[in-house]
């Protein structure tokens, strides 16, 4: 990095982090804080509604993907529109007419305080570990950059989004979210525009599209019904709705967005926005992807794109077989990309096998090249997925468009973590310290909840100090949520639409379906959307079956 990529970061972040903090710093009661006085527009609600969705991770990750998996992630979307149709008529109705403060206030009111609890206390789990993640996906890119270390950076990374975060309340996430989304669109829509620019004489965006169709890339629909493949047309409609349903609907991250809306209408407004905008955006980054795997087509990919993990080997006794590893890559990788540039002038079946033979050597010698990095050291991390496009941007993008993509990786990563810090503090604040000690005085509730995020802030740190790759970033942080939020969504269907079952039931019905979600996924039984589906549809099976059993007890008993 240069002089001018720092100037650029540093004077972006600090632009929107002292702006957010000035406009915001102080609040007379949690309505102010928690809510942000109930004056935010539509555009503003659509906007941090986005933001707070796409984190680093997204921007770390997803172009990551599409370049060794392809276009199919976006599968993953598809439920969504329906999902912000089903929230806008029947959940924002409800917390609007209630004047909640969190999601899971109405719980009470509908079932009683142990539904509530227990139901606050699976987000404030699945929440805690996931806001860890966003922290920790930041840190991985300065550590790569600057060659500092990785927990002190995510220590670096927490206390800046705490102090921000502390300070400036709901009202200060909402407006600098605004400010995050137009960087980074910006600086997504120049990278696309760099990356096609680069291409050989002759290689245009129309070229481009046709070499990664005849790659494999481009497959964006899979309408296998096979339950393991992990992104499916039908997981996608089906556990991607549940999962949207769940998130947008009941995780205080994206409720306490919409719930500072100034009206029932701008807030359902802002949903309908997100729901419109959402598949297109990550279309578009998934795109980026798939254009860095072009590019590299024409200039040398690296057997690993993790820095770190090939010097560990390099200087270790498999360095020798490991140059040798990568000379044949080198080859491989040329005669693919002869393969695909031939598929310009006639796209036969025969060349068609000879690129999928070649892909399949690829991937085979990526996959030598990881186990022989842990041999050389079992520490290394060796899924780079979530290095492909940091390493595009450091050494491919000129100097000042650098600055301008970290910036906005920077950027995504403090609206999203903000909002889930801001959340769970408000979660924490309302359904277990206010609920519990009363009659204090409204300031006594606004110092509580900044002392929670600073707690939750914590917590996230610890947690990312001990973070992994595990497969890849963006893939974590939704497996995370799938554990738990079937079994939320399950509570709120029945307390929405079902009114003939009651609190005792469904308590015990959501304890049941959680418990067997965990073993599901302990045993890898099935892809993780699906563990979405299952635990909804067990929690309201359940809810059934229980609260026939006690309304016969209770009748046979009289």
């Amino acid at each position: 990095m240069q002089i001018l990529d720092w100037i650029i970061l540093i004077v972006t972040l600090s632009f929107i982090v002292l702006y957010g903090v000035w406009k915001n710093n102080s609040h007379k009661d949690i309505k102010e804080y928690l809510k942000g006085g109930n004056e935010a527009r539509w555009w503003t609600v659509g906007l941090s509604v986005m933001a707070t969705q796409a984190s680093a991770i997204t921007f770390l990750s997803t172009p990551g993907q599409a370049f060794h998996d392809g276009m199919g992630f976006v599968q993953f979307y598809f439920g969504l529109p329906f999902a912000m149709l089903i929230i806008c008529l029947f959940f924002i109705p409800v917390y609007h007419r209630l004047k909640v403060y969190t999601a899971y206030e109405f719980l009470e009111e509908r079932f009683d305080l142990r539904v509530r609890t227990f139901t606050a206390l699976l987000f404030l789990i699945q929440r805690g570990l996931a806001a860890g993640i966003t922290i920790y996906a930041p840190a991985i890119i300065l550590s790569v950059v600057l060659g500092w270390n990785l927990k002190i950076l995510v220590f670096l990374v927490g206390i800046l989004v705490i102090t921000y975060t502390m300070i400036g309340g709901t009202k200060a996430v909402n407006v600098t979210q605004k400010q995050q989304m137009f960087i980074i669109f910006l600086g997504m829509f120049l990278a696309f525009g760099f990356i096609i620019n680069r291409f050989p004489e002759g290689i245009g965006f129309s070229e481009a599209l046709t070499l990664a169709g005849n790659a494999g890339k481009l497959n964006v629909l899979d309408f296998s019904f096979d339950l393991n493949s992990r992104y499916t047309f039908w997981s996608g409609i089906t556990g991607g709705l549940f999962l949207a349903l769940s998130y947008f609907g009941t995780d205080q991250s994206q409720v306490q967005r919409y719930l500072s809306g100034k009206s029932l209408k701008e807030s359902q407004m802002g949903l309908i926005m997100n729901g419109i905008l959402k598949i297109p955006m990550q279309f578009f980054i998934l795109l980026v992807g798939v254009m860095v795997f072009i590019f590299y087509q024409f200039e040398y990919s690296p057997i690993n794109f993790n820095p770190k993990a090939i010097i560990a080997v390099q200087n270790s006794t498999q360095s020798q077989a490991f140059k040798s590893l990568e000379n044949e890559n080198i080859i491989t990788q040329e005669q693919l990309k002869n393969a695909l540039l031939k598929t310009k002038f006639q796209n036969s079946e025969t060349l068609q096998k000879e690129i999928k033979r070649l892909t399949k050597i690829e991937k085979e010698q990526r996959e030598i090249a990881k186990k022989m990095i842990l041999q050389a050291d079992s520490s290394q991390e060796t899924n780079d997925k979530d290095y492909v496009f940091i390493s595009f941007i450091l050494n491919y993008l000129p100097t000042g468009l650098i600055g301008l993509l970290l910036a906005v990786i920077f950027s995504a990563a403090m609206s999203s973590t903000a909002s889930e810090l801001n959340a769970l503090a408000a979660t924490t604040t309302v359904d277990l310290y206010q609920r519990n000690i009363k009659d204090k005085s409204p300031k006594h509730y606004v110092n509580a909840s900044k002392s929670f995020t600073l707690i939750w802030g914590i917590i996230a740190i610890l947690f990312a100090s001990v973070g992994n790759l595990f497969e890849n970033l963006i893939q974590l942080v939704n497996i995370i949520g799938s554990i738990f939020y079937g079994t939320i969504l399950g509570i709120f269907l029945i307390a929405i639409f079902i009114k003939s079952i009651m609190g005792k039931a469904v308590f015990w019905a959501a304890v049941f379906s959680e418990g067997f979600i965990l073993y599901l996924f302990y045993q890898d039984a099935v892809s993780f959307l699906w563990l979405n589906v299952i635990g909804a549809i067990l929690t309201v099976l359940l809810g059934f079956m229980l609260q026939e059993i006690i309304s016969n007890k209770t009748t046979t008993t009289k």
